[in-house]
């Protein structure tokens, strides 16, 4: 043919295949990993060289550092994308106009490529997570740790939590979908016991993206944009809750935000802090 074919692009271009792990960075490592613990998760592996540790729930991967950490609140600050080739994940989305990873201390001392997320945070991507992971370079394991303790109720990814402001929601449903080949979800289907926002489905889907607006007024409200929680998929969500309520965790349980068999909400540790539970058909 002598003219260029208009073919769509390809459904998932950078070979998405789910979450590798999520980041936490906290001036209170030791308090947050007693939170982590309550909520199923134990610690596996120590940095090498900083102040920064693995821990691990089933096939969740979950990074606190407190290297140079400013908060001693918790807070999202990456997550990591596994993908088919890393480095060319990284170009792609160079070449589609993400910015490129600001210089700042990060967890990982590998060349793992990334960009910049939301605010201050960052987007990872890793495609060595099957035999050989980035975690076999970076991290020690602790002596005497098993290291893939069993999920609690069978808790995996669901999604993350991202708040936008009010006049950005086009940019960052053209930035998701644009660079990684999201899809929004339609209007009234919701996850969960907090359905508000847009939803996103990730191209392979095995995880979701949720951007909550302001609501209606708030006008007089401080509102940020950033990562603000991470969502635990359970196929039995009642269960789920006894199990972590039986290992000390406590659940919002007023209004129409209460454990029911859509979801439950922890209550905010730690000074905000929180952690959702939502309702699975995903795979563990």
């Amino acid at each position: 043919m002598t003219t260029k074919e208009n073919l769509p692009e390809p459904s998932n271009p950078l070979g998405i295949d789910g979450l590798e792990f999520v980041e936490y960075a906290t001036t209170q490592p030791q308090a947050f990993g007693a939170l982590l613990q309550k909520m199923g998760f134990a610690a596996v592996a120590r940095h090498r060289s900083r102040e920064v540790m693995l821990y691990r729930q089933g096939a969740m991967n979950l990074i606190v550092n407190a290297h140079e950490a400013a908060a001693s609140t918790p807070t999202l600050s990456a997550f990591a994308l596994r993908v088919r080739d890393a480095a060319a994940a990284y170009q792609h989305s160079l070449e589609l106009g993400a910015w490129e990873m600001p210089t700042r201390a990060s967890a990982m001392e590998l060349n793992i490529p990334g960009i910049h997320g939301v605010a201050d945070t960052l987007i990872y991507f890793v495609d060595r997570y099957r035999d050989f992971s980035i975690y076999d370079v970076d991290f020690v394991p602790l002596a005497g740790t098993e290291a893939r303790p069993a999920a609690i109720a069978g808790l995996h990814w669901f999604g993350v939590v991202q708040s936008i402001l009010g006049d950005r929601t086009a940019d960052w449903l053209d930035f998701y979908q644009h660079l990684f080949g999201f899809s929004v979800l339609p209007r009234g289907q919701y996850f969960g016991v907090l359905p508000k926002g847009t939803l996103l489905e990730s191209p392979c889907h095995k995880f979701y993206l949720q951007l909550i607006e302001p609501p209606p007024g708030a006008e007089d409200v401080r509102w940020d944009e950033g990562l603000v929680r991470v969502g635990l998929g359970a196929t039995d969500v009642p269960a789920a809750v006894r199990a972590l309520q039986a290992r000390g965790m406590v659940f919002v349980d007023r209004g129409a935000v209460q454990p029911s068999e859509k979801g439950a909400l922890t209550q905010p540790y730690l000074g905000g802090v929180t952690f959702e539970l939502v309702h699975s058909h995903l795979k563990a």
